[in-house]
């Protein structure tokens, strides 16, 4: 059992195969980070598109009355959706990351 010990102590073997190894990963890593940055712009990019048609909808709505002489009678009604703060207002990339935007946003 020593003599064992003493050969995987001595044996060199698999020492490139670790530097390797950790050369990969980094690289790994590295392109991990840039594509999930790469997803994070596009994520960002389709949900202000999201908001926008969001703020977009216009809610109003009219109709007229209808009557029958001497039997029934409807009113008409209506709304009318007027602009507030939270409708059509375009966020920027630079409002969310401070980065430049994408998708033409800015």
């Amino acid at each position: 059992m020593k003599n064992l010990w003493q050969q995987l102590l001595a044996d060199e073997m698999g020492v490139v195969l670790s530097s390797e190894l950790a050369l990969v990963g980094t690289v790994g890593v590295l392109g991990m980070v840039a594509g999930l940055e790469a997803v994070t712009r596009s994520v960002t990019s389709e949900l202000n598109d999201l908001s926008s048609a969001f703020g977009a909808i216009d809610q109003s709505f009219n109709y007229r009355g209808i009557s029958k002489a001497g039997h029934a009678r409807a009113s008409g009604s209506g709304f009318n959706d007027r602009g507030d703060l939270g409708d059509c207002v375009l966020i920027s990339q630079n409002d969310v990351s401070g980065a430049s935007g994408a998708g033409g946003l800015d």
